[in-house]
């Protein structure tokens, strides 16, 4: 049977996409092999900032001589990235032998088989509102102990800077009982930690003609047995609501992490951006969260740079990342994106002027997470540990319940158990500790 490879980029969204595909495939008697024995490479691609098509587009030129000579290995280009961008790209590169959209994601294996058969295919999403999924589980995963399940697809908001309503469709929530099935099947393959996913997790349940809504899920995935931490991602201001925060506050297991993107300090740009929410509105949202949640980890995402952003409003920002001390920001220079209502705006800024607020907010949000950091020194955390740290020999990580990193002496084969840790050192972007006890160990 054929071979192949799978290549992701972008977000856990599409990690969980390229999970999926990848147990399809094994299901149908394919073998995942290395890129350069592979007979098919699948890109999962994404689109939410120019950058990150960037990466693919500039991959595709090496595929060239293979193709020239033996018409191997063939490309497919899958995700919201072939959705926006993969008709192009196969009108460009011959070898590009099949694209589909994040929510035909079901007729993957089958469009494969085609592909390899000589078939150019195109399997984009004709329907923002349907959902075509792959019926597999447990899902194959890099991390034996942990896995990504998303809850809900596309999202409705149409921020004018995002192209993801564009690219993912419409919002719709996954049928609780499908999730909670796929966990209990995760927990019987090993996975200990489980992280929720979605464009607004906290939107989960809008669309039901019942009254089952995020914190009701959240509630369910806490008490299924075997599932020792749970986690989820993102979070959308408006709707983070209190019941969502005393779940988490009843349950030990649920992880006090919460992503709470502000984007804007400035009530104007917010407006421009349609973000639905005030400052001041988001200033409650968050003392909902500290007040129910006092060790929660805040984190953020923040753009710089957006059409028309004064040197006022850009102050306002800095003010925000000052009040709200997020453990975490996620910044990012404006980027447009074609087909989105900012990128036709007037008073687009030049890239100096936006990089130059990239880099004086990122430096105040690197000293404030120092501070934060510093103060868990001497602190003691019971972290899963994920395995060896990217750098460093000998040395394994994982994160607090806050989802700090944790990097730490210790055995590859702890891997998958819990350890308790003493922070000795922080960094604004992880901490430093050494481990006392290690699960199952003497």
């Amino acid at each position: 049977m054929f071979g192949f490879c799978i290549k992701v980029y972008g977000c856990q969204m599409n990690v969980y996409d390229g999970d999926k595909i990848r147990t399809a495939m094994i299901l149908k008697g394919w073998r995942e092999v290395p890129e350069t024995d592979a007979d098919v490479v699948v890109y999962v691609g994404c689109s939410i900032r120019d950058k990150a098509e960037h990466k693919i587009w500039s991959e595709m030129g090496r595929y060239r001589p293979g193709w020239e000579g033996k018409k191997s290995p063939i490309v497919c280009l899958v995700g919201c990235m072939a959705q926006n961008v993969g008709r192009d790209m196969m009108k460009r590169f011959p070898w590009i032998r099949m694209i589909a959209g994040p929510r035909s994601i079901g007729f993957i294996p089958d469009g494969l088989i085609r592909a390899v058969s000589g078939e150019r295919v195109d399997l984009l999403d004709a329907d923002a509102r349907e959902f075509n999924d792959l019926d597999v589980v447990p899902i194959k995963r890099d991390n034996p102990w942990k896995a990504y399940v998303t809850i809900a697809h596309g999202c409705d908001y149409f921020c004018t800077y995002c192209i993801v309503p564009y690219v993912r469709g419409r919002f719709m929530s996954r049928d609780s009982e499908e999730i909670l099935e796929e966990i209990r099947a995760l927990v019987d393959d090993g996975v200990r930690e489980i992280s929720l996913l979605g464009q607004n997790v906290d939107t989960y349940g809008a669309d039901f003609d019942r009254s089952y809504r995020f914190a009701d899920l959240l509630r369910d995935v806490a008490e299924t047995d075997g599932v020792d931490l749970v986690r989820f991602m993102t979070s959308y201001p408006k709707d983070l609501t209190a019941d969502v925060v005393s779940v988490m506050a009843e349950y030990p297991k649920i992880c006090p992490g919460i992503n709470l993107p502000i984007q804007s300090g400035s009530d104007r740009i917010l407006k421009s951006m349609n973000r639905h929410y005030s400052i001041a509105e988001y200033t409650e949202t968050v003392r909902i969260i500290r007040e129910g949640l006092p060790e929660v980890g805040l984190t953020s995402d923040l753009i710089v740079g957006f059409p028309g952003e004064t040197e006022e409003d850009f102050m306002a920002s800095m003010e925000a990342v000052r009040q709200f001390r997020f453990d975490l920001v996620h910044t990012a220079a404006y980027s447009p994106r074609a087909g989105t209502p900012a990128a036709k705006m007037e008073d687009q800024l030049p890239d100096e002027e936006k990089f130059r607020r990239l880099s004086e907010i990122n430096r105040l949000q690197s000293s404030i997470a120092m501070e934060i950091n510093e103060a868990t020194v001497g602190r003691r955390y019971r972290i899963l540990i994920d395995g060896p740290a990217p750098k460093g020999d000998g040395l394994v990580q994982g994160r607090t319940m806050t989802d700090k990193v944790v990097i730490c002496p210790g055995e590859a084969s702890w891997a998958g158990r819990f350890a308790d840790v003493k922070i000795v050192r922080a960094e604004n972007w992880c901490l430093h500790g050494e481990i006392s006890e290690v699960e199952g160990l003497s």
